[in-house]
């Protein structure tokens, strides 16, 4: 215990330690309202600029959004909420902040009352603000939220239920990586289908489970979700495309260097050979060749005349980049581009492009933003405040160049039904 906090934390009492850490609490609050005021100063700042030359001033807010993101270190998908949030704080909820500011509510609890309050007019918006003020510093997470519902239905309960039909237009599905090769899937989804999908699955679990099958409840409840979402008879059988990067070494069980999914991330070695084993027993796989250079994993680059990206290369660059090359975006791919503008003379190569979410794609058209290619597929984003970022693709699979059965080209394996 003394190695792992350092002796001067442990000569502390324990009630020192405690109060120490409600100060670093209180703390941290205050730093994090400060960062919200700094972005609402650094918003105003733009605007004015804007202004002054001429400028679009509907495109400062994601501009502001994506520099925040970067100084904060986060997306930018994040960010722009953090700003909307500061914005709405520094105009609209002044008990909110005073409190945030304090130190007493943290910026998650100060989002949860902008959040609830968002449909409502900015009068019904104050009044929520002061009503909570005397309770907000002592409330869960939840009791925030809930009081706050609670008394914007009381002052204008239309707005909460058109709220609620806006809501329903939002229902998606997304995946995210879990811990040992597994992947969470949600969807989010008017609460009447949410239940009953939930209660569908649970008659499944709990038919199969009487007939004496051994799986658990939950384990029948997520082959099932995957047989019906899919129109296979059994789970195990999904053919839909997957690409699937591994070095040659690896595929054929030389070597245990990680492969990589696309969408997922890094997978040991054996668990990728089984997946490509298993489908290329029903007949559903086949290999491309990816060629790098040795020992360093770097793809070769490709080139094309046109502005336009061809199919190809642009797979070429999904692959090398996987998600969006903003830094600390890690959004899907939605979109393929030149680094430097093909107007300022950029190549449609892969040393010129990189693979962007659609927001960070729009944002580097914005006044002030700049970016240049730079070795091994690097890139250098310059922000419009003259901070500069840099961005490296993630490596791929490959094998150290001194390895006796290290040839120079990884795999791609392509699954699909």
């Amino acid at each position: 215990m003394v190695t792992e906090l350092g002796r001067s934390e442990v000569e502390h009492s324990p009630t020192e330690l405690v109060e120490l850490i409600g100060q670093l609490e209180l703390l941290k609050n205050s730093a994090a309202a400060l960062q919200a005021r700094a972005s609402v100063a650094l918003r105003w700042h733009r605007e004015a600029e804007a202004e002054v030359h001429g400028h679009n001033a509907r495109r400062v807010p994601a501009s502001v959004a994506g520099e925040v993101a970067l100084a904060r270190r986060e997306s930018p998908h994040h960010a722009t909420r953090l700003v909307g949030l500061a914005m709405m704080l520094a105009r609209e909820l002044p008990h909110t902040m005073r409190l945030f500011r304090a130190g007493l509510v943290s910026e998650w609890r100060a989002g949860l009352v902008a959040c609830e309050t968002a449909c409502l007019s900015r009068e019904h918006r104050a009044m929520v603000d002061e009503q909570l003020a005397g309770r907000l510093a002592e409330l869960s997470d939840r009791q925030v939220a809930s009081e706050a519902r609670r008394v914007g239905c009381r002052l204008d309960p239309h707005s909460i239920v058109e709220r609620i039909g806006q809501a329903e237009a939002d229902r998606r599905v997304s995946l995210r990586p879990a811990p040992d090769c597994m992947a969470r899937l949600s969807g989010l989804l008017p609460v009447a289908q949410g239940v009953a999908v939930l209660a569908a699955l649970g008659v499944e679990a709990d038919t199969a489970r009487a007939a004496g099958d051994a799986r658990s409840r939950g384990q029948v409840m997520a082959d099932t979700l995957v047989a019906r979402a899919t129109g296979l008879t059994a789970a195990d059988e999904v053919g839909v495309e997957v690409q699937l990067v591994m070095t040659d070494s690896a595929l054929l069980g030389g070597s245990h260097e990680p492969a990589r999914l696309a969408g997922y991330g890094p997978l040991p070695a054996g668990v990728a050979r089984r997946i490509a084993a298993a489908a290329s027993g029903r007949g559903r796989a086949w290999l491309r060749r990816l060629y790098n250079r040795p020992g360093t994993g770097e793809l070769v680059a490709m080139e094309s005349r046109r502005r336009i990206f061809p199919a190809g290369l642009k797979a070429f660059i999904a692959t090398r980049d996987e998600v969006c090359r903003t830094p600390w975006c890690g959004a899907p791919i939605r979109h393929t581009d030149h680094v430097v503008p093909a107007h300022a003379g950029g190549t449609t190569t892969a040393h010129n492009g990189q693979g962007l979410c659609e927001q960070c794609n729009q944002l580097k058209e914005h006044p002030g933003w700049r970016a240049r290619p730079g070795p091994g597929g690097s890139v250098a984003l310059r922000s419009p405040s003259g901070h500069e970022y840099a961005s490296m693709p993630p490596p791929l699979p490959h094998e150290p160049i001194d390895r006796p059965y290290a040839l120079p080209f990884p795999v791609e394996i392509m699954i699909a039904a």
